[in-house]
């Protein structure tokens, strides 16, 4: 480890997680620490690699710290899986965070790697899919499903219930950049074409299952240890860091909280695969409606910083696909024509564009960030694009520098 004290905080799928973690934490402060940096992952194949990832993030950190700061670091190390723009991982890697769906995850391999031009083999990968996900043709028929928490409500995927040959033939045109081509055209060329969209559509299912497990562990398990913590060192100044799918968690850990309660000083999310519109009152396009997080950037004593960078094609053309799919069981034609050549607000990421429909918001640039800092509290967006250039690009100096200056704690 790059960093000392580091201790680390593992939870099940559930959120639970061994005893006296708590307590291991808040012994830190005793010690001496005043600061408490906590480092989510985003999706990982293995405990191994992200502990090498809270290295290699946290490696900056020391040579940034004001004189007399003294921080410790915890790497939360929960069971997920890479969703990057990088290329492809091994699908076996699955196995290792659901364990009880081998047999499916296999199948789902050979059909892949076969690539069969019929439809039986298209249909048949359809339906491993929902049992990836343990989600019903049946289940389109209302508008949601339940989850671990009545909190976590999600909409049932339009994509894991529609025709499979459609699906992965929008997926596919969606990864070459097909742009304004009518639906129509995506069915062209051939049905193991369509191939490439079945390995973006088991991703985004695979992302489906770990948009639920990331907001379980958040609030059922962050959520209460973090109020543990506090009990315990009344005084430690806890910041959460999280990334992608992490960044949901920590975001989410915030309601876990009860109201009142604050011990968090400082969020910082990085390229957050998660709503733009997450913190907000009013949804801009139903005003009727509010953001899963409505308001809860107050239960944090600090500022709420998400860096953003429009070169996260991961965030910027996948998660909206995504999202849109979500939440659209009219028609995987209106899915296309919503997306395909067009931004829709309605689907964007926090970690694309920043937080959107919260008033105040302040924006800067991450050079103005360093330069000037960030606000004592309320929601900042920074466009992080000078420095970030893919999804995974966040081991920087310079986003441990935004990490310092939302914890008040830098040079």
């Amino acid at each position: 480890m790059s960093v000392e004290p580091y201790r680390e905080i593992t939870f099940d799928k559930d959120g639970d997680g061994p005893p006296g973690q708590a307590s291991e934490l808040a012994a830190l402060a005793r010690q001496g620490v005043g600061d408490l940096v906590v480092f989510a992952h985003g999706w990982n194949s293995s405990p191994s690699g992200a502990t090498r990832l809270c290295s290699d993030f946290f490696a900056p950190f020391p040579g940034l710290l004001a004189p007399g700061v003294e921080a410790g670091y915890a790497g939360l190390i929960w069971p997920s899986m890479m969703f990057t723009d990088e290329p492809v991982p091994d699908y076996r890697a699955l196995v290792t965070v659901l364990p009880e769906k081998e047999p499916v995850i296999g199948r789902l391999t050979e059909l892949l790697a076969a690539a069969p031009e019929s439809e039986a083999a298209f249909e048949e990968f359809g339906a491993l899919l929902r049992e990836l996900t343990d989600v019903g043709v049946e289940s389109v028929a209302v508008e949601s499903v339940a989850v671990e928490s009545a909190a976590l409500a999600e909409p049932v995927p339009e994509f894991l219930v529609a025709d499979p040959v459609a699906v992965c033939a929008l997926f596919t045109g969606a990864l070459e950049g097909a742009g304004g081509v009518p639906a129509e055209g995506f069915f062209g060329g051939g049905l193991k074409r369509y191939w490439k969209g079945a390995k973006e559509a088991l991703r985004q299912a695979t992302y489906y299952v770990m948009k639920k497990r990331a907001g379980q562990v958040g609030e059922h398990g962050l959520g209460p240890l973090l109020v543990e913590v506090a009990r315990a060192a009344p005084g430690l100044r806890v910041h959460l860091v999280g990334h992608s799918m992490g960044a949901r968690l920590v975001a989410y850990a915030l309601r876990g909280l009860p109201a009142g309660v604050r011990p968090v000083a400082s969020v910082t999310l990085l390229q957050g695969a998660f709503s733009h519109y997450a913190f907000a009152a009013r949804l801009p396009h139903d005003p009727g409606r509010s953001g899963s997080l409505r308001d809860l950037q107050r239960r944090v004593r600090g500022p709420v910083v998400a860096c953003y960078s429009r070169h996260d094609t991961a965030l910027g053309i996948m998660y909206p696909l995504a999202s849109r799919l979500a939440n659209d069981s009219e028609s995987l034609a209106g899915a296309t024509a919503g997306l395909l050549g067009a931004d829709d607000p309605r689907w964007g990421a926090i970690g694309h564009d920043g937080v959107q429909a919260v008033p105040g918001t302040v924006e800067r640039s991450i050079a103005e960030v360093l330069r000037e800092g960030v606000p004592d509290s309320g929601c900042v967006s920074v466009d992080a694009a000078e420095v970030v250039r893919s999804h995974s690009d966040i081991c920087r100096p310079e986003l441990a520098g935004v990490v310092i200056s939302a914890a008040r704690a830098g040079r």
